[in-house]
């Protein structure tokens, strides 16, 4: 059996957010298939790595904002933290490109925490 990270994603957010016709974020229909291409490039388990290393390098971005501090921006710090300059395969590039897709799309929506949407994604990705 494969896993359906779609199908875990969208309980995940419903757990979050209640039904999707409710109060879900509005870029969250424009970032959930980003998200998938994500777990299709790299599988579940080097997703979640990736997903962890996204989420430190957005507490990164957030932290340089908030302290008004010089800002290399979220690509730079995805880069880092999840070492994707150590191997530039066809699914790190998939991967890179999609995940900052997605955090541009989650940083312009004001309604969003993008926090949330990564912690979702890890959970969808043990679901």
């Amino acid at each position: 059996m494969t896993h359906d990270f779609g199908l875990h994603l969208t309980q995940e957010l419903a757990k979050r957010f209640g039904l999707p016709a409710d109060t879900w974020p509005q870029s969250t229909e424009q970032v959930a298939p980003f998200f998938t291409i994500v777990v299709n490039a790299l599988g579940p388990d080097a997703a979640t790595r990736w997903f962890e290393a996204a989420r430190r390098a957005h507490q990164k971005v957030a932290a340089a904002d908030r302290d008004r501090t010089h800002q290399f921006g979220f690509p730079m710090h995805l880069d880092v933290e999840a070492e994707a300059h150590k191997e530039t395969t066809l699914s790190i590039v998939a991967a890179f490109e999609a995940t900052k897709a997605l955090y541009e799309v989650t940083r312009r929506d004001p309604t969003a925490d993008v926090d949330t949407y990564f912690d979702c994604a890890l959970r969808a990705c043990a679901g």
